[in-house]
């Protein structure tokens, strides 16, 4: 059995750990798996080839004995569900754990992208003053909320899951903006998941891939 995953032959964030290959990659390191990496570049993206694996033309897509998915939370759920470390053995404390993941996805990551969208892509528009501060202000909204859940604990719900890896990474993208710093509590909840072994390999791996 060989796991083999893409990854841009050139990383938009030049190798910061942004992109999503790294929350896959590090699933894969925290349950010790070897994988192969197949680079692409934008253009092959979009061929026929790789929407055959991806059907919207966007990284990372995961191959593994047949099977094929696109999408990180299906990829990092997959990998946890079937080889450990990254789910508990309880089945409430799995659920809750699942739970966390979903709610990194769904409730945490849109409005940080939605800020990435204003800051980078839509700067220059006329309407761009107006709008940014109600992005950020709905961004520190979830910010306290979560802050507020996770408290002075290390990880959202127990020992570290697949909820905590997935949140720190939907987290990490709040980085750039400064809002991160302004939660102490989560900023120390990220440093803490950087810290962890296997982000530290999937994060070199992807610096490689992207070194001058």
């Amino acid at each position: 059995m060989t796991i083999t995953i893409t990854a841009f032959e050139r990383s938009p964030d030049g190798g910061k750990g942004l992109a999503r290959d790294t929350r896959v990659r590090w699933a894969l390191e925290e349950a010790g798996l070897p994988y192969d990496v197949r680079l692409v570049s934008f253009r092959a993206m979009k061929e026929p080839a790789h929407l055959a694996l991806h059907p919207f033309g966007q990284i990372p897509t995961y191959e593994e004995d047949g099977l094929v998915l696109f999408e990180t939370g299906a990829i990092v759920f997959h990998i946890a569900t079937h080889h450990g470390a990254l789910l508990p053995a309880d089945d409430h404390a799995r659920a809750r754990a699942i739970t966390w993941l979903f709610a990194a996805l769904n409730t945490v990551e849109p409005p940080i992208l939605e800020l990435v969208t204003a800051r980078i892509f839509e700067g220059d528009k006329p309407w761009a003053r107006d709008r940014l501060p109600l992005v950020e202000e709905r961004v520190r909204d979830r910010m306290k909320q979560l802050s507020a859940r996770l408290g002075d604990a290390d990880w959202l719900d127990g020992d570290f899951s697949a909820g905590d890896l997935m949140m720190v990474s939907v987290l990490l993208r709040l980085r750039p903006s400064g809002i991160l710093d302004e939660f102490p509590l989560l900023a120390a909840y990220v440093a803490r998941g950087e810290a962890r072994p296997a982000y530290q390999r999937a994060f070199a791996a992807q610096l490689a891939v992207n070194a001058p």
